[in-house]
């Protein structure tokens, strides 16, 4: 199937490894010049060597994205050395593990905000775009408990929410606002391979959770998070696709 990807324009915060960094490479072997940024230069670089590898326009900067200037200036940066931006995907993620006004605060800084005032700054280029897609990243923790309150959790769920919202308010202008909820994801420079190293009962223990026997690899993720942004799916927006081998209990209707 041909996504109609080659040539098109993505932009992805966050995306100097874990999944960020397969979306990236997946878009890139699809024809699609990549932007991506991340707090590690090393780990941009690497990186930008992939998306150099594949032939594919790039452009890649270490930034941090709780400064509330960082992101929005990222955006426009790349989008004009880009020609433009026909995806937007933030993937900015922390999970403090606790419920504190400290912790809620991280995980608004880190990563509820670099998203929002990405959408905001891409949001012209996406309007100028035949094919526009944002896509936001939940977390399974959003649709059942998950490890006790904390506001990862809870701010996951207002993501979900936040796109819905984003579809209904952007469709008028051509373009899509879909969400991914990942379950627990491997990746080889993902948190995964350290809880399992570290903690390797509770490593076990969520393993035995998923009904697929197995976690999701980064690739199967990236597949199909790269559908979902193609103008394969142009009739698709407003949609909640979890993606996490039956880990979660719920009824979906």
């Amino acid at each position: 199937m041909d996504l109609g990807l080659k040539g098109k324009k993505a932009i992805l915060v966050g995306a100097n490894g874990g999944i960020g960094r397969v979306v990236a490479k997946t878009l890139a072997g699809e024809g699609c010049a990549v932007a991506i940024c991340g707090r590690s230069q090393g780990k941009v670089d690497i990186v930008a060597s992939e998306l150099a590898a594949a032939g594919v326009p790039h452009y890649t900067e270490a930034l941090d994205v709780t400064d509330a200037e960082a992101v929005p200036a990222f955006v426009e940066k790349a989008a004009g050395e880009l020609g433009g931006c026909d995806i937007f995907i933030s993937f900015t993620s922390i999970n403090p593990g606790e419920d504190t006004d400290a912790a809620w605060e991280t995980v608004l800084k880190t990563d509820i905000l670099p998203m929002r005032r990405g959408i905001a700054a891409a949001k012209p280029y996406l309007i100028a775009s035949d094919d526009g897609s944002i896509v936001c990243m939940s977390s399974t923790g959003a649709v059942e408990e998950f490890m006790g309150v904390q506001p990862y959790n809870a701010l996951k769920a207002a993501v979900i929410n936040y796109s819905a919202a984003l579809s209904q308010s952007l469709a008028a202008e051509g373009i899509r606002a879909n969400c991914i909820t990942p379950g627990p994801v491997w990746t080889d420079d993902g948190p995964w391979p350290q809880i399992k190293e570290a903690a390797p009962e509770f490593f076990d223990s969520i393993v035995a959770q998923i009904p697929a026997g197995r976690m999701t690899t980064g690739e199967e993720l990236a597949k199909a998070i790269v559908f979902t942004a193609s103008p394969a799916c142009k009739a698709m927006t407003g949609t909640n696709i979890v993606i996490d081998g039956a880990f979660t209990k719920r009824v979906q209707f």
